[in-house]
């Protein structure tokens, strides 16, 4: 029987020689990521595959043929290549889990062995009916049970070691500690190091088990994380979820069963596209998304209804989806940096918007359909191409900055004096275009800062005087007349002080003109009469 105890000690030291097992949500985060490094391959494959035919019809040699070949062999090899790398750690979890499920059947053949009860005759003796020790149960005898007892102890120790698995997260090189603890490292931003893919859906399992509300791995993924696994979607009680300052290019379909998230980040990313499933995060209202490279959004993006606040800058989008008129809660849309050519019509039907900032595009005007965004305060189209406003921009009695600089406007429509609510306006550097302010610009009675420079405006017109509110009027390198460069650099309020001396000055003058022509006309008249009498003429 010592070979059984000696059997079970080595069974025992063999399992804690083995290296620490997975935690149960490690090993669902690394099929999860397995899974996910299987669809993101194939998607990979097929990109090249498309983008392989579309070079094949511009085939012109059977060399270039060749070479092609060559390019679309290493572009799958690159892709296969990548795959693996990502699938490397997650496929050493499921396997250090697998053995370790093999090292679970023996151990506990080995307990069901050792615990079974004695055969009596075996022993070749035992205890009597009266207590007594029989003569077959000497000292070796109760030595061997003795070994016996611990062989089993020491196996259900060994069984209990091996079920609760004691030492989790530092498989993957991470502390042992609660998941929690480790979400909160990440989101207060601590100086941890950076998460591997494996790590990301350890965490997401955690999460999502222990029903977190709040997630942030700002700038916290390896660089080499492209895309997430598909365990996103179990993050179904987040809220706030901050994902910005990684290299994602890639979003799983399963993003979509976020249907509490009511913010989310990605700013500062790769991403190329956004899955048609984003379209189902109808509690979304602030969504960050600048700096990436989105070049179209979804048709499904305008379902997003309850969206309020829309961060698209710094992307390489051409056109907004007309689907966008359906966000009638957005009131605020940052859209600066792209490659917009036009906006939508339908950009009328969003109500709410209050800010609307379409600075460094490629914009030649403005829709009619502006007009109606009757709560708009903020307009800013700074380095565009446009030629000239809609005249429906006079409806927007709310606006209260309107930036129209660095572009090629040529006329400013008299309509925009009815936007009696501009506190700032900004017409400068549109260069040789713009030659005159509207004549009526003194209906805009709140305006308080006004920029004219680079423009070729020469005299200012007489409703400038109306403008009693102005604290900052800049004219650079614009040849103004009327007033005189050295008023100008008075100061708004000494502008508009000497256009309105200069007009009672008109007013005086004009005056004493009609007085003058009156009394030349009189004299005149009474001058002829006393002719008409000398010659003898009837008077």
């Amino acid at each position: 029987m010592a070979s059984a105890a000696e059997a079970v000690e080595e069974l025992t030291r063999l399992y804690r020689e083995l290296p620490p097992r997975p935690a149960v949500e490690e090993v669902e985060a690394a099929e999860a990521v397995l899974a996910s490094a299987d669809a993101e391959e194939a998607a990979r494959l097929d990109e090249v595959a498309r983008e392989e035919a579309s070079a094949s019809a511009s085939v012109s040699s059977s060399a270039d043929g060749e070479l092609l070949a060559v390019l679309r062999e290493a572009r799958r090899n690159a892709v296969r290549l990548r795959a693996l790398q990502q699938r490397k750690e997650a496929a050493y979890v499921v396997e250090l889990e697998r053995r370790f499920k093999v090292f679970d059947d023996l151990i506990q053949r080995a307990s069901r062995v050792v615990s079974s009860p004695s055969d009596a005759a075996e022993a070749g003796g035992g205890t009597t009916g009266d207590g007594y020790v029989g003569a077959g149960a000497d000292s070796v005898d109760l030595e061997m049970e003795l070994r016996k007892k611990e062989a089993a102890v020491a196996a259900a120790a060994a069984v209990a070691e091996m079920e609760r698995g004691s030492k989790g997260l530092a498989a993957l090189g991470l502390e042992s500690k609660p998941s929690s603890s480790l979400r909160r490292d990440v989101s207060a931003g601590t100086d941890m190091e950076k998460l591997s893919l494996i790590q990301v859906a350890s965490l997401i399992e955690s999460s999502a088990k222990k029903g977190i509300t709040e997630l942030s791995l700002r700038g916290k993924l390896v660089d080499q994380i492209e895309w997430l696994p598909v365990s996103l979607g179990k993050l179904q009680d987040v809220t706030e979820l901050d994902l910005s300052e990684n290299r994602i290019m890639a979003l799983p379909s399963t993003i979509g069963s976020l249907r509490y998230l009511t913010k989310l980040d990605l700013h500062s990313n790769q991403l190329i596209n956004l899955p048609d499933a984003f379209g189902e995060l109808s509690n979304l209202i602030d969504l960050d998304l600048h700096a990436n490279q989105l070049k179209s959004l979804p048709s499904s993006f305008g379902n997003l209804t309850s969206l309020a606040n829309l961060d698209l800058s710094s992307n390489m989008l051409k056109v907004l989806p007309d689907c966008l008129g359906k966000l009638a809660n957005l009131r605020r849309l940052l859209v600066e940096t792209n490659e917009l050519e036009e906006l939508p019509y339908t950009i009328g039907s969003c109500t709410s918007l209050v800010e609307l900032r379409l600075d460094f595009n490629q914009l030649k005007a403005l829709p009619e359909a502006i007009g109606k965004l009757e709560k708009l305060e903020i307009l800013t189209l700074h380095y565009n191409r446009i030629k000239g406003l809609p005249t429906t921009v006079g409806s927007l009695s709310r606006l209260r900055e309107l930036d129209v600089s660095f572009n090629e406007v040529e006329v400013i429509p008299e309509n925009i004096c009815f936007a009696t609510s501009l506190v700032k306006l900004n017409l400068s550097r549109n260069f040789a275009d713009l030659r005159a302010l509207p004549i009526s610009i003194g209906n805009l009675e709140m305006l308080e800062d006004l920029d004219i420079s680079s423009n070729q405006i020469r005299v200012l017109p007489d409703s400038f005087r109306c403008l009693l509110r102005l604290r900052v009027f800049h004219a650079d390198e614009t040849p103004l007349e009327f007033p005189p460069r050295e008023v100008v650099k008075l100061g708004a309020q000494a502008v508009v002080k000497y256009m309105n001396d200069l007009n009672a000055a008109r007013g005086t003058n004009q005056k004493k003109t009609d007085q003058g022509s009156f009394w030349t006309w009189l004299f005149s008249l009474f001058g002829c009469c006393k002719k008409h009498q000398e010659v003898g003429l009837p008077v």
